[in-house]
C-alpha cells in the first residue's frame, strides 16, 4: 500500500517531465488509455473473469440504473485525469494534489449521504471545516507560492470526480462484484472516453524518448501497478489503516514538488496544506467499515 501511495503521488511530477507544449488532457488521457487497457485486460484474462464482466456491465436486475452508474464513474475516472494534471500544471504539483485529495473525502461524504448514506457524524463535520479553512487559506494567502485560483478550483473539480467514483465503485464492490472486474470495466470505459481526447491532441511527443517514458511510467506504474498492490493490500489490511498509509501520496506529492521541481510554499501555503493534512487524518480516525475502493484515481 506503501508503494501504491508513494507511486500515486508522484503522478503529478512524472507529468511535470512530458515535453514541452503537450497538454494536461493529452497526458491524462495517454495514461489512462495504456493504464485502463492493462486493466481492462487483466480483468477478463480468464473465462470466468470475462462473464464476470459481461454480467456486471449488463447491470444484473437494474440494468438501466447500473450502466448508468458504471457510465457516470468511468466519465469521472477521465473527467479526473483532465482536471487534475491540469491543475497541478497551473498551481503546482504540491498543491494541487493535496487540494484533490483533500477535497475527494469531503465530497465523497456528501455524496454518500445524498444517495441514501448514514448520517454524517461530528468528527466529519470537523474534519470538512478544517478543509475548507485549508482550502481558504492557500487561495487567499497562497500566490506568494505560485498559487492560482483557477488551478485550486480546478483539483477540487478533480476530487469531485474521484467523489463519484468512489461512491459507485464502493457500490459495485460491496454488492459482491469482484474489485478487479470493477477496476478493469471502470478505468477500460475511461480509456474508450478519453481516446478522442488523445486522437485529437498532436501526437508527436509520444514518439519522442521522454514522451514515452513519462506515459509508461503513469500508465504502468501509476496506474495498473499502483491499483494491483492496493488491492491486494486490501485483503489483509483494515480500511483505516488503508487510508491512512493512503495519506502518503499527498506528502510524497509535496516532498517531490519541493525537492524535484524547486516549488517554494510559503509559511501562509504551508498553514493551508497542514489544515487539510488534519482534515485527512480526523476523516480517517473514524473509519472502521469495509474496505474502501481502490483509491483515487490519480
Amino acid at each position: 500500500m506503501l508503494a501504491a501511495a508513494a507511486a500515486w503521488g508522484s503522478t503529478g511530477t512524472a507529468a511535470h517531465f512530458a515535453p514541452a507544449g503537450v497538454s494536461s488532457a493529452s497526458v491524462g488521457a495517454a495514461r489512462i488509455a495504456l493504464g485502463g487497457a492493462l486493466l481492462f485486460a487483466l480483468a477478463v484474462r480468464t473465462s470466468d473473469s470475462r462473464r464476470t464482466v459481461a454480467h456486471l456491465a449488463a447491470g444484473g436486475d437494474q440494468p438501466w440504473r447500473a450502466r448508468a452508474a458504471i457510465a457516470l464513474a468511468a466519465a469521472a475516472v477521465a473527467g479526473y485525469q483532465v482536471c487534475f494534471f491540469t491543475a497541478v500544471r497551473v498551481t503546482g504539483v504540491a498543491i494541487g494534489t493535496v487540494v484533490a485529495i483533500g477535497g475527494a473525502p469531503v465530497l465523497t461524504g456528501l455524496l454518500t449521504r445524498l444517495t441514501g448514506g448514514a448520517p454524517l457524524g461530528r468528527r466529519w463535520i470537523m474534519a470538512t471545516t478544517a478543509a475548507v479553512a485549508g482550502c481558504v487559506v492557500l487561495v487567499t494567502g497562497g500566490r506568494a507560492a505560485g498559487v492560482h485560483p483557477e488551478g485550486v478550483l480546478l483539483a477540487l473539480a478533480a476530487g469531485l470526480c474521484y467523489a463519484v467514483y468512489a461512491v459507485v465503485a464502493a457500490r459495485l464492490i460491496t454488492r459482491g462484484n469482484p474489485e478487479t472486474a470493477v477496476m478493469g470495466l471502470l478505468f477500460g470505459g475511461a480509456a474508450v472516453l478519453l481516446l478522442p481526447v488523445l486522437v485529437a491532441s498532436p501526437a508527436g511527443w509520444l514518439a519522442t524518448g521522454r514522451g514515452l517514458a513519462v506515459v509508461g511510467y503513469l500508465g504502468v506504474v501509476t496506474t495498473a501497478v499502483a491499483y494491483l498492490l492496493y488491492g491486494s493490500g486490501l485483503r489483509t489490511v483494515t480500511a483505516p489503516m488503508a487510508v491512512t498509509i493512503g495519506l502518503a501520496e499527498p506528502a510524497v506529492a509535496a516532498l517531490l514538488g519541493l525537492i524535484v521541481l524547486s516549488e517554494r510554499l510559503s509559511v501562509t501555503a504551508v498553514i493551508g496544506l497542514i489544515l487539510i493534512g488534519l482534515a485527512l487524518i480526523g476523516l480517517t480516525g473514524g473509519r472502521t467499515s469495509a474496505p474502501l475502493p481502490s483509491g483515487p484515481p490519480g
